[in-house]
């Protein structure tokens, strides 16, 4: 009878971390997916909608810019006008075109902002026809995302300064190309020319300098700024390993990552720095102010909003320039704006000597693993050019490594097979005394020289090389629509075939089935994954407790379903170590005079015709 209530709690617990999984893992993985999916297609398909509103406060406009007493606030931008569409909005105005191998995009003349950039590498969807991605939008479209740099004048002072109704006048012709920079001029009328000189290099970073004429017969003080503003707040995954929002390295105060719901809290982050840079993130992309590293910044995270419209900005402050009549004042500052590769990246944190900007991509906490594990797979896929292939061997390598310990491992495993008999008999001499039990079994590891948790070691070391993959395959974005074979064509994302429409023969998606619409994404991979780890499992003898047989025979099952909503690449690696586990095994156990009960436990399950 207890064993018989045994078995049954061992089902009940394993359906209860079943569902809790799919509620909390699967279903907003999946979820959140098809959501974002359908409003990029929606973006796509229906450009003169607008989505949903957002518009940033106008930066500083409040309050002072922390750190300096009587210090200006940095501008920003007037309440919206009626939102039209990315396409209408780009065409209202004149503009320069920005022209790179990475980049399509426009600087508008209209307050001189970067706020058109597309990345023409990168597709929505893996159809290579599908739309570019677009990273930064101009104000008045559905979804503003835009950088501005420019002078603000010291409290009181009553300078007549560009902002985002100035009109601007390009110094010459064509668009801005990495050869080509360009150069807008406005003349203020009052005695003060403004030069702008923007220059772009073949990847995803803009550099800008601010120049100020001053032609009158008295110094003017101004503070040179840089911010990065977006209107609304966007749609992010929401995954605690993975941070979407405000970002920045600022100086002693090292890495911060505030959210979109931090910042709405707490309103304003002021911060007083050196060797600093900021912007805000997305999970591929990001927008982020690379001032010199050695300016005193007086920098901050600001969230507000504009009628009902939640707004978000990082900006920064310089000290200020006094500029003599007859001088030229000037300021530097930088912009990256574009996908966050991880050789791109790295390339600019050395060449730029910038404080650890390698760190917007979230290589979370296991840095020293995460990282190393991607230039491991990355340096395999230069000569693979598959990064499936890549994790394949990887895996290999990963088995090499451990391999010593391993072999003990299952060594010992191999030992405990081999009394198994012994045990039993001890079980059978002590039924009612599990001290004793405990006891003799103590002993007899000890006479035969066995570790009883070895079986575990094998289990446990892979474990942060799993999330060290999880990471990888989640983070970065070359593992972004890169494809494996067949119909694979995503690893950083979920197998898209189903078991239950037959793997694509039959014409309905049972994942959008209600309640249980997460639990029927199971596909050919984690099958083959659950396939592989049941064998793994049979390879060993039964264990005697029924209650950790029904949990040994029922955790394949549960581990396919939790990771049906996995990335492909993750499964193919998990699939992939399981088989390489068992053929290990397999040898070691013969090595050692072990029987491989594989085929026996495989006929202890099939029921037995009864003799007539």
């Amino acid at each position: 009878m207890n064993e018989q209530k045994n078995v049954l709690l061992a089902i009940a617990l394993s359906a209860v971390v079943l569902i809790v999984w799919q509620y909390f893992f699967g279903m907003p993985q999946i979820d959140k997916q098809r959501q974002i999916q359908q409003q990029q297609a929606q973006q796509q398909a229906q450009p003169g909608t607008p989505a949903q509103p957002g518009s940033p406060p106008a930066p500083g406009s409040t309050a002072p810019t922390p750190g300096a007493a009587g210090a200006p606030p940095v501008p920003g931008q007037v309440a919206p006008t009626a939102e039209r569409s990315r396409e209408q909005v780009l065409a209202a105005g004149p503009r320069v075109s920005v022209e790179t191998p990475n980049i399509r995009g426009s600087i508008a003349l209209k307050g001189a902002r970067i706020d058109d950039v597309s990345l023409t590498r990168f597709r929505e969807t893996v159809d290579p026809k599908s739309p570019a991605i677009v990273l930064l939008s101009p104000s008045g479209t559905p979804h503003p995302f835009y950088a501005e740099f420019g002078w603000v004048a010291a409290a009181g002072g009553a300078v007549k300064l560009p902002n985002a109704e100035t009109v601007w006048r390009q110094d010459g012709t064509g668009p801005l190309t990495p050869e080509r920079p360009v150069t807008l001029v406005w003349d203020n009328g009052e005695g003060l020319e403004f030069r702008r000189t923007v220059t772009v290099d073949d990847r995803f970073l803009f550099s800008v300098k601010d120049e100020v004429v001053n032609k009158t017969e008295a110094p003017v003080t101004l503070y040179p700024y840089a911010l990065v503003s977006r209107h609304g707040t966007p749609q992010t995954l929401g995954y605690y390993i993975l941070h979407e929002g405000l970002i920045g390295v600022l100086g002693d105060q090292g890495l911060q990552e505030v959210t979109y719901a931090t910042i709405q809290d707490k309103k304003v982050m002021p911060f007083k720095v050196t060797n600093a840079w900021l912007g805000i993130t997305d999970k591929y992309w990001a927008a982020t102010l690379l001032p010199d590293t050695s300016a005193s910044l007086q920098a901050k995270f600001s969230a507000g909003s504009i009628g009902t419209l939640k707004t978000f900005q990082t900006d920064y402050l310089l000290d200020p320039q006094t500029i003599q009549p007859g001088q030229t004042g000037s300021a530097s500052g930088r912009l990256f704006a574009g996908a966050k590769e991880v050789s791109t990246v790295d390339a600019y944190d050395k060449a730029l000597k910038l404080n650890r900007f390698e760190l917007l991509i979230d290589w979370g906490w296991f840095y020293f693993i995460t990282k190393p594990m991607f230039w491991t797979i990355d340096f395999l896929f230069q000569w693979t050019h598959n990064f499936g292939i890549a994790i394949l061997l990887v895996t290999v390598l990963i088995k090499l490594v451990f391999f010593p310990l391993a072999n003990k491992s299952y060594a010992s495993m191999a030992k405990m097979k081999a009394v198994q008999p012994q045990m039993q008999a001890l079980r059978d001499r002590y039924p009612d005394d599990k001290v004793k039990q405990q006891q003799e079994l103590m002993e007899l590891y000890k006479r035969e020289k066995i570790n009883p948790i070895a079986g575990c070691w094998p289990v446990l070391i892979q474990i942060p090389v799993f999330f060290a993959l999880y990471k990888v395959l989640f983070v970065t974005i070359e593992m972004r629509h890169a494809p494996f074979f067949g119909w694979i064509q995503d690893l950083s994302a979920p197998d898209p075939t189903t078991v239950f429409n037959l793997f694509g023969l039959l014409p309905f998606d049972p994942t959008v089935v209600p309640v249980i619409g997460s639990f029927l994404h199971l596909g050919a991979w984690p099958l083959i994954m659950g396939v592989t780890m049941w064998v793994q499992m049979k390879l060993n003898p039964a264990p005697p407790d029924p209650t950790q047989k029904m949990i040994f025979d029922w955790m394949p099952i549960i581990f396919t379903f939790m990771l049906a909503s996995f990335s492909a690449g993750l499964v193919i690696y998990w699939a992939w170590n399981n088989l390489l586990s068992v053929i290990q095994q397999a040898v070691i156990m013969r090595k050692n005079g072990a029987k491989i009960e594989l085929f026996d436990n495989i006929k202890a399950i099939i029921p037995k015709r009864k003799a007539e």
